[in-house]
């Protein structure tokens, strides 16, 4: 199962409330099969998940999406 086929936090960084939208249109893209050489082929559904805490790193929010075409 492919986890992270634009690369992640890793490639991106992580900009404050950014991070969230860039997930979505990752998902977006793979769903309509636009993702060019990182498409997961016969890509059907995607789930995206983060998590947002302060600085001491307690969590205080959990988000999940989950679309499918």
């Amino acid at each position: 199962m492919p986890v992270n086929v634009s690369g992640g936090l890793l490639s991106r960084g992580h900009p404050i409330a950014a991070t969230g939208v860039a997930q979505l249109v990752e998902l977006v893209t793979q769903l309509r099969q636009e993702a060019g050489p990182r498409q997961v082929e016969n890509c059907r559904t995607a789930l995206a998940h983060c998590m947002g805490g302060d600085k001491a790193g307690d969590t205080k929010s959990c988000t999940i999406t989950l679309l499918a075409r």
